[in-house]
């Protein structure tokens, strides 16, 4: 699925759970990632789709749970995902300043397939993430349009490529170039095999402070000073086969903080960090009109399992986008070095 170097060819993998076939989100049946990537002059932005099927979302509602580790961010949608515990739209990750924009072109795909929306049935919820890639990108050029955010739709697949694109492509991480990365677990429950992936829009973390599994510490340019402050933001989405009720579902993505934590992260006063996730098992159908729904859900004395996987998959997805991007000029001569470049030269020591 990958176009470049992964975490796990650079030593970096997390945990002891086995992975599934593509070591990423895709490995959920039917979950699909698209990206549009826009790079020219000091411009260094995108979108990136997450589909949690290949159906109509809208009419199709997966099971899904938000949590906010720290809310120093501009996502859209998440009131209702708290309070209904549905995703009715695809999932768009883009920069701070296009989450608006991001948002229309989500209301328009849907509409295209359920022309009753706001007419006939109840209006639509889009949810739209965000991370502020003004370093390396000219934020205020407002370059990603709606036809971006319908091409990056339209273009998702379970294989899709990790590093420098779609909305991760003016990310920074750790003062290295940061981004999109993906990992997955698959996870045997009453001898059926089911999965758990993650896909992180990394963009946080200060310089000096990044950890790796082995727990060294790598800083740009070999230094282990942390002059800037602890801000960014990381979006983590979540989505798994496995049966939850979306309490369970919060349940889970909450644990995404510990696998940010073992890597340096302490959630600054100027980070958004925000989980998402939802369940392909369970789906709320718009049109239903029964009076009792049927949903499978997990019992919670086997909960654990998902939770390590949730830990260890958010920490090796990171991992993953650092390793996948390549160095980056962009605004104003701003750059960002590549994790992979300092680990091929910079052995350093366990700290």
């Amino acid at each position: 699925m990958n176009l470049g170097v992964r975490a796990r060819a650079m030593g970096l993998a997390c945990g002891r759970l086995p992975t599934g076939a593509r070591n990423g989100i895709g490995d959920v049946p039917g979950v699909g990632v698209g990206h549009r990537t826009l790079i020219e002059g000091n411009v260094r932005t995108g979108v990136t789709a997450v589909l949690p099927h290949g159906r109509n979302v809208y009419r199709e509602k997966p099971v899904a749970a938000a949590h906010v580790l720290n809310g120093f961010g501009k996502s859209i949608g998440l009131v209702q995902v708290e309070e209904l515990g549905t995703l009715e739209t695809p999932l768009l990750l883009t920069n701070t300043l296009s989450v608006g924009t991001c948002a229309t072109a989500l209301v328009r795909h849907a509409v295209a397939g359920n022309p009753d929306i706001g007419r006939e049935t109840a209006t639509v919820n889009p949810v739209v993430l965000e991370c502020n890639d003004g370093w390396l990108s000219d934020i205020q050029a407002l370059a990603v349009t709606e036809d971006d955010a319908r091409l990056a739709i339209e273009s998702a697949s379970p294989d899709f490529a990790v590093g420098a694109v779609g909305a991760g492509c003016g990310m920074s991480t750790f003062g290295f170039k940061g981004g999109i990365g993906t990992a997955s677990r698959r996870l045997n429950l009453d001898g059926t095999d089911f999965h758990l992936g993650v896909l992180v829009l990394s963009n946080f973390g200060r310089s000096g402070d990044l950890r790796l599994p082995d727990g060294r510490l790598v800083a740009p340019g070999g230094g282990r000073g942390r002059a800037t402050a602890e801000k960014g933001s990381v979006i983590v989405v979540a989505a798994t086969d496995i049966p939850l009720s979306d309490r369970q579902l919060k349940r889970v993505v909450r644990r995404s903080g510990v696998g940010l934590a073992r890597l340096g992260a302490f959630w600054g006063h100027g980070s958004g960090d925000i989980a998402v996730g939802f369940t392909t098992a369970n789906l709320v159908h718009h049109d239903g009109t029964a009076a009792l729904a049927t949903q499978g859900v997990l019992n919670e004395n086997r909960i654990d399992l998902l939770f390590e996987a949730m830990a260890d998959a958010t920490q090796e997805a990171v991992l993953d986008a650092l390793v996948a991007a390549d160095p980056m000029t962009g605004r104003d001569g701003h750059s960002r070095p590549s994790l992979r470049d300092a680990l091929n030269h910079d052995p350093s020591p366990k700290a």
